[in-house]
């Protein structure tokens, strides 16, 4: 334990101590509430009106309003864009809007209350079902789904059962085949509702996510729930037909059509062999023992979308187009900044089976601490792209981030041996063609979330397995380069709780240097570090020894090539524009489309207009898309010039030094603060209890990063001691991070 552990900081004593925090100004901040407001009434209008569409009163104001509206240039497929995908597309504007106003400078950090208080998307409420934890806010969402999915099965019911009354059908086959069909189609409906928001969750630079602060890694979770939700409606929705063609003796018959007016069986029987691929393979099971099966599979999307298109025409298909479209805008554009090679400044190899990466980027693009990037390296691999959390604070250098890569399957094994390989190159060749040797990878990222909340609480717990120490690391780093820079920062209490397998491990707390970067950080900071080393009972014989910290480092040298900015979650104004222009270009392209085409020729069939909206959307994406991605690249180029190149130079040529300099120094500064346990794992109950007891009446931020019964573990404690308590103790806000596709 901490010497400081039962004490307050000194500068917590302080009342200016939060003098340096940011001020808004007050028509930024009322702004910013309205544009909230606004956002909040357009989605609760546009759910509610969702919700409530199985009854028959909503279901007669729709008809009245494509009545009211399909009197224009669009037709009936521009009422079904009204109601479905523009609400969608308005949220978007004000989000970029709102995040404009946000600004990239500094994090919004306010002094938390005087109180400890209760959040729900930090309340875990399920901790070992098969959805993972699972927060109150979640909680919430999925009740209502769920709710909506049973309200809307039940009407639709009721509907089709009228509907078969009032066509007075005698023949009891006849009619059972009828109900199945018209219940089949009901859960087609329902299916396309669930399509809606079933691609937002993977546009990882969307908009959409970052005003309302999920990140990437968390919004999957919601994408693979909708995605099981959505194959089991739309398999419903042909089991039915089916079985209801079977007993009308013309399944084949049915399953092949593909009539002009009306819907196309036969695309649709493509669009579901297509999902259901995905779906069976996107299984935990098979997920987990085959991850590439997985992931091209997964490339089926697009058949799935297409044919989806051709199965049901251009208006019903409106009503999932904006998500569609949204995803399509953040592909195109991770299409292009993939494209960009990037230097790797330098490439370490621990002991312990770990890969240290320091890779090149653009002093403009910016990411919080808690940060993930896709990683591709094409020596290795073009194909396979791989998620890795970054090490690295922002404020570590403009630069340059690092990522730590636990080397577990053949491409991080093949990873490896081609930096061992090289840095045997390196040392046999001649000192003056040393940096002619490039090892290079392409990136997608850094995506994480919009505002660093590790920043928002004074009192940290941080729960990390292995190499999920990774994220930690940029944290500590963080927090310490604002502290010593009087930057918005608040937390002053840090526990780090890290569970190792073997000592060999330990040497990953050599990569932050604290001391230097906050001099004298103990009188500012009460940190703490407690290490269980969960398969050893005793220390090794070297123990007290300085290890050897690195197997092999390399510094393939400096090409100039950089991350590119181009990316949805880098520079608000243009990523704003991506979206905003893109959206206006997909209205003119339908217009011309419909004003030169579509209606002069009186086109009619269903399958054809409905490949025709989905090129205009692809249209729409390259040309006005393209033109802004164009414009970006130009502005981007012009500002690296301004950048100093001997910055990134002399990175090059003194990251090796720096870092066998400073080994030492860092490994003294973490035994200072780190309590290693051997042959122990960590309790949990005992560790919250005593430092609830010694912290007081506070709001905890607890964040692990690990495997799922670590998570489990945790998030089941923080649950445990929020209701077990008494009068003013602690409150525990349940974090995690950790991407698991």
């Amino acid at each position: 334990m901490s010497e400081f552990s039962g004490q307050e900081p000194l500068l917590l004593k302080k009342e200016n101590d939060f003098n340096y925090l940011n001020k808004t100004p007050f028509w930024v901040s009322s702004t910013k509430l309205i544009l909230n407001v606004l956002m909040w009434m357009i989605f609760i209008a546009w759910a509610t009106f969702l919700f409530l569409l199985p009854s028959a009163y909503m279901n007669e104001l729709q008809k009245k309003l494509i009545r009211d509206t399909q009197g224009t240039i669009f037709g009936k497929t521009g009422s079904k864009f009204l109601i479905f995908s523009f609400p969608i597309f308005m949220i978007a504007f004000l989000a970029v809007i709102r995040l404009v106003l946000s600004g990239k400078d500094e994090p919004q950090v306010k002094k938390t209350a005087k109180c400890p208080s209760f959040r729900l998307w930090t309340f875990p409420v399920l901790v070992d079902g098969p959805f993972g934890v699972v927060t109150a806010a979640e909680m919430i969402g999925v009740t209502l789904f769920s709710v909506y999915i049973i309200w809307a099965v039940i009407m639709y019911s009721i509907r089709s059962v009228d509907r078969l009354s009032s066509l007075h059908v005698q023949d009891m086959k006849e009619k059972s085949a009828m109900l199945l069909e018209l219940t089949g189609r009901r859960f087609g409906f329902i299916g396309l509702t669930c399509l809606a928001f079933l691609f937002i969750p993977v546009a990882r630079g969307s908009v959409l996510l970052r005003a309302i602060d999920i990140p990437f890694e968390h919004a999957t979770r919601y994408h693979v729930w909708l995605g099981h939700t959505t194959m089991a409606l739309f398999s419903l929705h042909g089991l039915f037909y089916v079985i209801g063609w079977a007993m009308r003796g013309c399944l084949v018959e049915e399953l092949i059509q593909w009539k002009n007016v009306g819907v196309a069986h036969l695309p649709g029987v493509i669009s579901l062999a297509a999902g259901l691929l995905m779906w069976v393979t996107s299984l935990p099971g098979v997920r987990r023992n085959n991850f590439e099966l997985f992931f091209y599979t997964h490339q089926l999307y697009v058949v799935f979308v297409v044919f989806l298109a051709l199965h049901v025409g251009d208006f019903i298909f409106m009503m999932a187009g904006a998500g569609i479209f949204l995803f399509m805008l953040d592909r195109f554009l991770r299409f292009f900044q993939s494209r960009k090679t990037v230097d790797i400044l330098s490439a370490t190899c621990f002991p312990c089976g770990t890969i240290e990466l320091v890779l090149s980027k653009p002093a403009n693009l910016h990411y919080n601490a808690l940060g993930w990037m896709f990683l591709q390296i094409r020596e290795l691999s073009w194909l396979q792209w791989h998620p890795f959390s970054v090490s690295s604070s922002p404020l570590d250098g403009k630069h340059h981030l690092a990522i730590l890569i636990k080397v577990l399957g053949d491409w991080t094994e093949k990873l490896k041996g081609h930096i061992l390989n090289l840095s045997v190159e390196q040392h046999e060749m001649e000192p003056l063609l040393q940096h002619n040797r490039i090892l290079t990878a392409s990136v997608e990222g850094p995506y994480g979330h919009e505002s660093p909340y590790h920043l928002t609480y004074e009192n940290l717990i941080l729960v990390a397995g292995g190499i999920g120490i990774s994220p930690f690391l940029a944290i500590l780093s963080d927090i310490l380069h604002r502290i010593n820079n009087s930057r918005p920062c608040l937390p002053r209490n840090i526990l780090i709780v890290w569970a190792i397998k073997n000592s060999d491990e330990l040497p990953l707390l050599e990569t932050i240097a604290m001391e230097a970067i906050c001099p004298l950080y103990s009188d500012k900071l009460n940190l703490e570090i407690q290490t269980f080393v969960t398969r050893e009972s005793q220390p090794s014989l070297e123990e007290g020894k300085r290890p050897k910290a690195m197997h092999t480092s390399i510094s393939p040298g400096f090409s100039g090539c950089r991350m590119s900015s181009l990316i949805g979650t880098g520079n608000v104004v243009w990523s704003g524009l991506y979206v905003i222009v893109s959206t206006i270009g997909l209205v003119i392209t339908v217009a011309l489309l419909d004003i030169l085409y579509i209606n002069p020729y009186n086109v009619t069939y269903w399958w054809y207009k409905g490949l025709l909206l989905i090129g205009c959307m692809a249209a729409s994406v390259v040309i006005f898309g393209g033109l802004v991605i164009a414009l970006w690249h130009l502005w981007e180029r012009k500002t690296s010039l301004k950048e100093e190149p001997e910055d990134s130079t002399k990175k090059v040529d003194n990251l090796q030094q720096n870092i066998e300099a400073s080994l030492h120094k860092n490994l003294e500064e973490a035994r200072s603060v780190n309590t290693i346990r051997y042959g122990e794992r960590p309790d949990f109950q005992e560790i919250f209890g005593s430092h609830a007891k010694s912290w007081g009446s506070v709001d905890i931020g607890v964040i692990v990063c690990g495997p799922p019964t670590l998570q489990s573990s945790v998030a089941k404690e923080c649950r445990r001691q929020n209701l077990q308590r008494r009068g003013h103790q602690a409150i525990f806000h349940f974090n995690s991070h950790s991407f698991d596709l």
